[in-house]
């Protein structure tokens, strides 16, 4: 499936955004470990102008509102991060979608490679309701000037 990715494209969803979700304890892929992993790579970063660790900040505050929404206060409590799995780890449906739409972005480009920005497009064109989307949010992204700026 990730044959026509670019080397950067293919690191941040075969290797990065596993770690990510690894990292956050979570078993499967979503558009936030997505997110998290196109923005290791610099040209993705520098187009959306957040770096890997601010989003992870962002995405740290926002698991705290949630916790803090039903009662909990998890300041100060360390997640489990989850060691590597023998397979490969599911994609969300969210996380299905953003692949696809990334794909169709990068079937209209002269390349026709899907590149770590295709992989933004995916995530910014995604639903105002998917964890990215609040990560993006939480950045202070202008989802709808973010995306002109990277596929007219």
């Amino acid at each position: 499936m990730f044959e026509r990715f670019t080397a950067g494209a293919r690191a941040a969803v075969v290797a990065h955004a596993p770690a990510e979700a690894r990292r956050r304890g979570d078993r499967r892929i979503g558009t936030e470990h997505l997110l998290l992993g196109v923005l290791h790579e610099a040209e993705a970063a520098q187009a959306l102008g957040a770096d890997v660790e601010s989003a992870r900040s962002a995405l740290a505050v926002l698991d705290d509102a949630a916790l803090a929404a039903v009662g909990v206060d998890a300041h100060g409590v360390e997640r489990a991060m989850i060691s590597a799995p023998s397979k490969r780890m599911p994609f969300t449906s969210g996380a299905k979608a953003a692949l696809s739409r990334a794909i169709a972005v990068a079937r209209r480009s002269p390349a026709r490679r899907v590149t770590a920005v295709h992989l933004l497009v995916g995530l910014l064109d995604g639903d105002r309701t998917d964890p990215a989307s609040d990560v993006l949010t939480e950045l202070g992204v202008d989802r709808v000037t973010a995306r002109a700026r990277l596929a007219p």
